[in-house]
């Protein structure tokens, strides 16, 4: 039995929700979200909480993926979703062209903009090594900060790169001195 598909899912007071099929609509203070389930799974609305509930056995691999799906989406609508990258190394930075274009200097001969799509902002802190990708749709978030990581992702020997915020990193030992 789904240990996740079976918790219910908490709806505030500030979130409606419309079932129709198997697409369930989510709408927030933060904006829309459509997320399809896949069949043989339903969703239910029984007071303030959504549950998911699975037909047969058969389900059983989908059942807490849609019941996560559901979730992301009313979390995303009601707080949003955030991904922090930090870049590291002598020259590079990072900073923000307009409203929807990011242009990344990485230490190749050229810098790299990167165009965001619509519903993700991107905020730059002051030394422009920090950067924090927000939305409220969570695979979008997600994508776009792993498109930004592998841009440069981290060399194991230097540890320069652009990384998660908090990534633990195994630093290689180089070469030893010729004998």
């Amino acid at each position: 039995m789904s240990r996740i598909g079976k918790k219910p899912i908490a709806v505030p007071g500030a979130v409606k929700v419309n079932i129709h099929g198997n697409v369930v609509s989510v709408q927030g203070p933060k904006g829309k979200l459509d997320t399809s389930v896949p069949a043989g799974i339903k969703v239910e609305q029984k007071d303030g909480h959504l549950v998911a509930t699975r037909e047969n056995d058969s389900q059983a691999a989908l059942h807490g993926l849609a019941r996560a799906l559901v979730f992301n989406a009313v979390e995303g609508v009601t707080n949003g979703w955030k991904k922090e990258l930090e870049i590291v190394g002598i020259g590079y930075r990072v900073e923000l062209k307009g409203k929807n274009t990011v242009v990344f200097t990485l230490g190749y001969s050229h810098p790299i903009e990167f165009p965001l799509p619509t519903g993700i902002e991107v905020a730059v802190d002051a030394k422009q090594t920090r950067l924090t990708v927000s939305g409220i749709d969570r695979q979008k978030v997600g994508q776009i900060a792993a498109d930004m990581r592998s841009l440069r992702p981290p060399d194991p020997y230097k540890n320069k790169g652009v990384r998660y915020a908090g990534e633990r990193l195994k630093k290689k030992v180089g070469k030893t001195g010729a004998k």
